[in-house]
């Protein structure tokens, strides 16, 4: 503190505008200073010797010189006795020389100004993304920039900085997600568990990916859209992104009803209470309390791992069809689109947007960019666990009955469960319980912060309602209206199910190429841009998401598609595209210049943050980029008028 306290009061002298005045309030003290010629006498015989002239009309000649020449350059012959008058009061010794230069002060007051600096330059749009870091297993002070040493420290930084990664990770294993397993369980057994492997590099990438979006940029992704790559596109992916994310959470509580007629509990009182505990949560004003509930709902998900021993589970034929691909029954039109339904429900759009926004609400900075990661692979391996016990599960229950490759839904699942033990069929209907509130926290939060993000609001859990307003009200808007559209009698929520597929298939390409492209943007990332090498596991993974959510598309608007071939001739698509792609960039990168990334040192890359949005140089596309963003645009325009014109024709059948 004795540190903070010197730069103040160096701080206080020059801004406080007192020296200019003072100098003119001490000049008419001296003249009357040679009245007594008995004291002054040893000290003043300099003057007279230089100037020769009397010592009353030698004092203001100083006076007017002072305030033009106050700068010592001139070595003007006043300034000297002026430095020799002060030593009689000593109080007033460092006024002069502070007054001399002026900004000689100032250097204190901005050391200890250092920590806040940068916060300015940074392009965070709501300053209560500053600050400490407050998870809900430990806290992050923000005087502790500098990573402490020891194992047990970084221990405890893990502790306090974990939650974005699991949250996210386990959210997507929602009421959709338990669906999907428990179908890829019941219809062929233990067979497709290889698919979930294969997911496991995929989640890390592309989540690794908005981590670093999140930690370096400050700005949520749906505002680093609209800004890098305007308008249209950024209306676009939020658009689709609330229509998508409104009926997932229909879906949510889609599950929470039949999780609720399974035990025998009125849906017309546990959806609405459902519903008013997720906006309480929220609304709490402080983002450790929104983390921690998530995370007691988490610690409920845990269910999974007794109900897992219980289901007599096949150790042996797991690890086999782990690392061995293939199909039970033979490769037909059914079992692809079930993969691909598999690869869509655990690479969700949403997941993007609600990870990046919620590291930059917890206030991670790239100082805590591996922590974060860590938390992402936890993350990515406790989901692809999650599925792989409810595969098991499901496989469990259909064994050797009549229901075994005769999916209906979740409810079926625990019914067959029930058959087997009735505290399985509790088990598996609490389980599909938990998961549908924590997808619907989820996924609503991610909604609402774009919201923020776009249209430029207070956005962060550590708010209070009351300085967030429309914030909170959009996140209790889409939650109220969700709830009351599973209560409407008759409502087709077969048909939200199955819209919830397609827009995810239809987000899921552009999220996923802009992704890559944000992820390359100096201007964005700065030094944190991608190597080359996770370039090129990016660009192969997200071409197969493009082959796998086209494939989507296709079979929701033709439902008469042949699939295997369909899936055959667009994997063939695909290598050829990677392979000119491959080319072109060689070709481009011989005769274009080379991207520049700027060379800092680890502790100034550790230090850097995106400028203002407003400071960013503007997005320069080469002709390749451009004709495959115009494609991707055409794709896009094209399948939306398609989806809107079956959604029309179901809606009038």
């Amino acid at each position: 503190m004795s540190g903070d306290d010197r730069p103040a009061d160096g701080a206080d002298r020059p801004a406080g505008g007192a020296d200019h005045p003072q100098p003119p309030d001490r000049r008419p003290q001296e003249p009357a200073r040679p009245e007594p010629p008995d004291r002054p006498g040893p000290e003043r015989p300099q003057p007279p010797d230089r100037a020769q002239a009397p010592a009353g009309p030698a004092e203001p000649r100083p006076a007017e010189r002072k305030r033009p020449a106050e700068p010592s350059e001139r070595g003007q012959p006043p300034q000297a006795p002026e430095e020799k008058r002060p030593p009689g009061p000593p109080g007033r010794r460092a006024e002069p020389s502070a007054g001399k230069p002026g900004a000689r002060p100032a250097p204190p007051p901005s050391r200890a100004a250092r920590p806040s600096r940068p916060a300015r330059p940074s392009a965070v749009l709501d300053e209560a993304h500053l600050g400490e870091i407050r998870g809900a297993f430990g806290r992050v002070p923000r005087e502790r920039v500098e990573e402490r040493p020891g194992c047990r420290a970084r221990l405890l930084t893990l502790l306090a900085i974990i939650g974005p990664g699991i949250i996210v990770m386990v959210g997507d294993n929602d009421a959709g997600g338990i669906a999907t397993y428990a179908q890829a369980g019941q219809n062929y057994g233990y067979s497709l568990l290889w698919v979930l492997l294969l997911l496991i590099p995929v989640l890390i990438v592309n989540q690794e990916m908005v981590v670093r979006l999140g930690a370096v940029t400050g700005v949520g992704h749906a505002r680093l859209i609209t800004e890098r790559f305007g308008r249209f596109w950024g209306w676009f992916s939020v658009g689709d992104l609330f229509l998508l994310n409104f009926l997932t959470i229909v879906t949510e509580f889609i599950g929470v009803t039949l999780a609720c007629e399974y035990l025998g509990l009125s849906r017309y009182v546990v959806v609405p209470v459902a519903a008013l505990a997720l906006i309480a949560v929220a609304a709490s004003g402080s983002f450790r309390r929104w983390e921690r509930a998530m995370f007691a709902f988490i610690g409920a998900s845990l269910l999974l791992v007794p109900l897992t021993f219980m289901a007599q589970p096949r150790w042996g034929r797991a690890a086999h069809d782990f690392v061995v691909p293939g199909v039970q029954g033979g490769v037909t039109s059914e079992a692809v689109l079930l993969i691909i339904a598999v690869v869509g429900t655990t690479v969700a759009p949403w997941q993007l947007f609600f990870q990046q926004s919620n590291v930059i609400d917890k206030r991670i900075t790239p100082r805590f960019i591996g922590y974060e990661r860590a938390d992402t692979v936890i993350g990515s391996l406790v989901v692809v666990a999650g599925a792989a016990a409810l595969v098991m599960i499901a496989d469990f229950a259909a064994r050797g009955t009549a229901a075994h490759g005769h999916f209906t839904d979740a409810a079926g699942v625990a019914d067959a469960l029930g058959r087997r033990d009735p505290v399985l069929g509790v088990m598996f209907a609490i389980v599909l319980l938990d998961a549908s509130i924590i997808g619907a926290a989820a996924v609503t939060l991610a909604t609402s912060y774009a919201f923020g993000d776009v249209f430029n609001l207070r956005h962060s859990l550590h708010r209070r309602f009351g300085e967030a307003k429309r914030f909170y009200a959009s996140y209790s808007l889409l939650v109220l209206i969700a709830a009351a559209v599973v209560l409407i009698p008759g409502a087709p929520l077969g048909l939200i199910t199955e819209a919830v597929q397609a827009l995810a298939g239809l987000l899921l390409p552009s999220a996923s190429v802009f992704l890559l492209l944000l992820c390359n943007d100096t201007e964005v990332l700065g030094p944190w841009v991608n190597p080359r090498w996770l370039n090129v596991v990016a660009t192969v993974i997200i071409a197969v998401l493009l082959m796998l959510s086209s494939t989507l598309m296709a079979t929701t608007l033709f439902p008469r598609v042949n699939v295997t071939r369909l899936t055959i001739w667009l994997a063939a698509v695909l290598v050829t595209g990677l392979i000119a792609t491959a080319v072109g960039l060689r070709l481009t990168r011989r005769r274009g210049p080379v991207r520049e990334v700027p060379a800092m040192s680890p502790a100034e890359k550790l230090a850097w943050r995106m400028p203002p949005l407003a400071l960013l140089q503007p997005v320069r596309w080469s002709a390749g980029t451009r004709l495959g963003m115009t494609a991707l645009r055409g794709y896009l325009i094209l399948s939306a008028l398609l989806l809107l014109v079956k959604a029309v024709r179901l809606g009038g059948s």
